[in-house]
C-alpha cells in the first residue's frame, strides 16, 4: 500500500475529513451575513454588487493555484511543512502567488468594465474605481496565502490529507476575509475623506511593487515563468465567467427581493460547491502525480469513492445551511425550513454535478496535454463553481418559486 492509500484511508476517513473541512463553510454564512447588514455598502455604486462575484472568485483563483500546489508538493516531498527555511520550490511559488495577485486585479478590473458597460449601467470612466478597489482588495488578500500555507503545513502535520482538507478550510475563512477586505476599501474609497481614498491608491501601489520585485527575483527560473504563463490562459478564461456571474448575481438580487436569507447563504453556497470540486479535483491531480490514476475518462471510477463521499457531505452542509441562515434571519418555521431546504437541495444536486464532472475533466486534459494540472484545476473550478452555484440557485427559484 502507498503512503497516500494509507494517509487517506477509507471511505470513512474521507468522509469525515471532508465534512470537517467542510463546516469551515459556516464562515461562508458569516461572509453572507455580513453582506446583510452592509447592502447599504453594496449600493453605492451600480457596479459594486456585480463585482463581488469577480472579488471571490479572483482570491478563489490565487488560493486554488496555491492550495493545489502546496498539497501536492507535500506529498511529494518538493515543499516542507514550515513557513520559513522551506524549500526554493516554495519560495518560488509564493512569488508567483504575488505575481499573479496583481495580474488577476488588473484582469478582472477590464473585464468588469467591459461587462459593466453591457449589462450594468456604468460607463468606462468607472475603470479607474474599479482597478482601485479591486488592487487595494486583493492586496490585502496577501494575508490569505499566509494563513494557506499555515494551514497546510499544520494538517500535514498531523496526518490530514492537505488535498482534502486544505483548500475546504482555508477557503470559506477566505470569503469572509476578503468580504472584509472589499467593504472597507469600498467605505474607505467613496467616503468624503481624501485620506482614505489615498491609502486605497497606497494599497494597489503595494501590490504593484511586490509583484515587480518578485518577477524581477525569478523572472530567469523556468518553473517560475511556467506557472505564470498557463496561470495567465485560466485568469483570461476565468475573468469571462466571474462577470457572468456578476450579471447573474445582479438577476438574483432581483428575484430574491424580500427573501434576504438568499443574501445570507449565498458565499456558504459558492464556498462549498467549490470545495466539493476542489477535493475531487486536488485528489485525482495527486493520484495523476504519483501513477495511481490514468489520464482517461474511463478511470473515474477508479475515483468514484473520493466523489460520493464529498457529494455527501456537502448535503449535510446545505441542510445545516438552511437551518443557520433563517435562524439568522428570524424566520425559522418548519414550513419555510423544508421549503427553503428544497431550494438548496436543488441548486447542490444541479452544480455538485456538473462541478465534479469540470473538475475531473480539467485534470486529466491538462495532464494529457502535458501541463501541470495543479496549474488549472482548482483555479478553473472553483471559479466555474461560483457561477455554477449562481445559475443553479437561479434557476431553483424559478423552479419552486
Amino acid at each position: 500500500m502507498t503512503a497516500l492509500a494509507k494517509s487517506r484511508g477509507g471511505a470513512l476517513k474521507i468522509f469525515k475529513e471532508a465534512l470537517a473541512a467542510y463546516f469551515f463553510d459556516i464562515f461562508g454564512i458569516i461572509a453572507g451575513t455580513i453582506i446583510f447588514f452592509q447592502l447599504d455598502v453594496f449600493s453605492i455604486s451600480p457596479w459594486s454588487i456585480a463585482a463581488y462575484p469577480a472579488i471571490l472568485s479572483a482570491r478563489g483563483i490565487i488560493g486554488g493555484l496555491f492550495s493545489g500546489r502546496l498539497s501536492t508538493g507535500l506529498h511529494l516531498g518538493t515543499i516542507f511543512p514550515r513557513i520559513f527555511k522551506n524549500t526554493k520550490d516554495f519560495h518560488m511559488l509564493f512569488n508567483a502567488v504575488i505575481t499573479l495577485t496583481f495580474e488577476v486585479s488588473v484582469i478582472m478590473s477590464i473585464f468588469s468594465t467591459f461587462f459593466g458597460i453591457l449589462f450594468w449601467g456604468i460607463t468606462l470612466a468607472h475603470f479607474p474605481n474599479i482597478l482601485a478597489v479591486i488592487s487595494a482588495t486583493m492586496s490585502l488578500g496577501l494575508i490569505i496565502a499566509l494563513v494557506t500555507a499555515s494551514v497546510s503545513f499544520v494538517s500535514f502535520e498531523h496526518g490530514l490529507d492537505p488535498d482534502v482538507f486544505l483548500y475546504p478550510a482555508v477557503s470559506a475563512m477566505s470569503d469572509v476575509l476578503i468580504t472584509l477586505s472589499y467593504i472597507f476599501v469600498l467605505t474607505l474609497f467613496f467616503s468624503s475623506n481624501l485620506f482614505g481614498q489615498y491609502f486605497i491608491v497606497l494599497l494597489g501601489l503595494f501590490l504593484i511593487t511586490l509583484a515587480l520585485h518578485s518577477l524581477l527575483r525569478n523572472f530567469r527560473e523556468k518553473e517560475f515563468i511556467k506557472t505564470l504563463k498557463e496561470s495567465f490562459l485560466t485568469l483570461i478564461f476565468v475573468a469571462i465567467i466571474v462577470n457572468i456571474t456578476g450579471t447573474v448575481l445582479d438577476r438574483i438580487s432581483t428575484a430574491i427581493t424580500g427573501k434576504n436569507e438568499v443574501y445570507i447563504v449565498y458565499p456558504a453556497l459558492m464556498a462549498n460547491i467549490g470545495d466539493v470540486g476542489a477535493v475531487v479535483g486536488s485528489t485525482a491531480t495527486t493520484k495523476l502525480a504519483i501513477g495511481l490514476l490514468e489520464a482517461s475518462f474511463s478511470d473515474m471510477r477508479k475515483h468514484s469513492r473520493e466523489v460520493f463521499c464529498t457529494w455527501a457531505a456537502s448535503v449535510i452542509m446545505f441542510i445545516l445551511f438552511s437551518f443557520l441562515s433563517l435562524s439568522i434571519h428570524g424566520t425559522l418555521t418548519q414550513q419555510l425550513f423544508l421549503r427553503f431546504t428544497l431550494l438548496l437541495l436543488i441548486t447542490n444536486v444541479i452544480a455538485v454535478t456538473a462541478i465534479i464532472l469540470i473538475s475531473y475533466a480539467v485534470a486529466i486534459l491538462t495532464f494529457q496535454k502535458g501541463l501541470d494540472p495543479d496549474n488549472f484545476v482548482i483555479p478553473v473550478e472553483s471559479v466555474l463553481a461560483d457561477g455554477i452555484t449562481s445559475i443553479a440557485l437561479l434557476a431553483a427559484l424559478f423552479l419552486i418559486g
